[in-house]
């Protein structure tokens, strides 16, 4: 490999300031060749002082005087470079660290309880370490609030234990980062390469080759740090990658694209590479996703409620409340709170963790007395300063704005509809509001993951 050597130039000009041929830069080759090789790497750094004059006290033959009147020249830190910055390091300045399932910027992340969602997790690791599969994609989905990013921590987490993981990014609705698609690949690639000692020279070398690949298109980026890199290796269990939250990626047309280009990798690599998306189940995905399902390239799980799961979670928060807030807890009687409250809050949650997650946050506040909090919770104390739901209501309202706003007048018709209490489906309620076939499907297309309407019109 070739050696360099870099100098470092420190200059101060005194005078002349307004001379005219002073030079803009110069390099090494401006100065004479024939010094000694610098000391090894490791020692002190040395300091070699030039000065205007030479040593019969007439001006320097190798420099223009403009340049050198008045001016003090040092070279410091004349070391050795073996090799310039590896693939690895490219990767590393690239990649989008905050998307990590483990990183420090989002935490503390949400997992989930250790008694809870476990035939699922253990479903789902089962179809990540099974020496064959005949679905190479896995599509987790679920409604708003159903626990599918605890779901997916956990996995991460799990796999990463066993020395499974190749590469997990976890979007963030509006992030600068984690909510756009750039890096996606690179970051994959760059975690890949850590986690695969067999695939790390392999992707290092294609980066070192081409450093511009981290700033290439997307399909550019799979195919040089995931594809070729997993083709290359004959016997090999297959990179486990994770993407949580596509829906809340960048615009609709950025996941169509990377779930094409997911699919189209499975095409390439079906035995190489494993991918788990989760994300909301909105039309576009599902639209999208049905292209692939035809090949058999996808496995469809769907996160559905679990009444059984969010009672274990609740009842064990409570405990933990109880103990932890000794000072004000100390003369309520266990079990805290009462079956019939418990039972209460499990059926307000239709069995998913959004609500029962947002009780506990609003109960465990360390500056109120937990029994009170949850009284407002169960609307029997007055409140003039709180709001319980706060979170829970901007995060429906985000949803709800996905609505166009032409749409709203008969939207609340159509959820009129809904809440009548019979299950009906998209075109009986055209019929009944008098509406244009498929104007419910077309003015609840926004709201899959809230909403399930019927299919029966065909």
């Amino acid at each position: 490999m070739r050696r360099t050597v870099h100098v470092a130039w420190r200059a101060r000009r005194l005078t002349n300031s307004d001379e005219e041929g002073f030079p803009e830069s110069f390099s090494s080759h401006d100065l004479p060749t024939n010094y000694p090789d610098p000391e090894p790497r490791g020692d002190p750094p040395q300091h070699a002082a030039y000065t205007p004059n030479s040593s019969d006290g007439h001006p320097h033959p190798n420099f223009p005087p403009p340049f050198l009147a008045g001016a003090h020249i040092t070279a410091q830190n004349v070391n050795h470079h073996w090799r310039g910055d590896t693939g690895i390091d490219i990767l590393h300045r690239t990649a989008a660290l905050e998307a990590l399932y483990d990183s420090a910027h989002s935490y503390p992340q949400p997992r989930c309880h250790p008694e809870t969602r476990t035939e699922m997790l253990d479903k789902l690791y089962s179809w990540c370490t099974e020496d064959d599969t005949e679905h190479p994609i896995c599509w987790l989905h679920g409604p708003a609030g159903a626990g599918k990013s605890a779901i997916m921590q956990t996995l991460s987490r799990r796999l990463q234990d066993a020395h499974r993981l190749g590469g997990a990014f976890f979007f963030k609705r509006h992030h600068p980062i984690r909510g756009n698609a750039k890096v996606l690949f690179a970051t994959l690639g760059y975690q890949l390469a850590l986690n695969n000692r067999d695939l790390k020279p392999i992707i290092s070398t294609t980066v070192e080759i081409d450093p511009s690949i981290v700033t290439r298109e997307m399909d550019v980026q799979l195919h040089k740090l995931i594809i070729e890199p997993c083709q290359s290796l004959t016997y090999s269990p297959p990179a486990i990658l994770l993407l949580d939250g596509l829906d809340e990626c960048q615009d609709e047309r950025t996941q169509e694209r990377i779930l094409r280009l997911i699919g189209n990798a499975a095409g390439q690599c079906p035995t190489g590479i494993r991918t788990i998306v989760a994300s909301r189940p909105e039309s576009h995905l599902w639209e999208t996703m049905e292209e692939f399902l035809f090949d058999g390239f996808i496995n469809s799980t769907d996160v559905e409620q679990s009444f059984h799961d969010v009672q274990t979670y609740l009842r064990d928060e409570f405990t933990r409340i109880h103990s932890e807030h000794r000072d004000t807890m100390a003369s309520v009687p266990r079990p805290w709170p009462s079956a019939e409250i418990l039972n209460n809050l499990v059926k307000k949650s239709s069995g998913y963790f959004v609500y029962a997650s947002t009780v506990i946050k609003f109960v465990d506040d360390p500056y109120s007395r937990p029994t009170e909090r949850l009284e407002i919770i169960q609307d029997l104390k007055p409140t003039h300063h709180d709001a319980p739901f706060e979170v829970l209501d901007n995060f429906y309202h985000q949803i709800l704005s996905g609505v166009r706003p032409q749409f709203h007048s008969r939207l609340l018709c159509i959820l009129q509809c809904v809440a009548y209490g019979h299950a009906l489906g998209s075109a009986e309620i055209d019929y009944i509001l008098g509406l244009q076939s498929g104007d419910t499907k077309l003015i609840l297309r926004a709201l899959h993951s809230v909403l399930s309407i019927q299919p029966n019109d065909g």
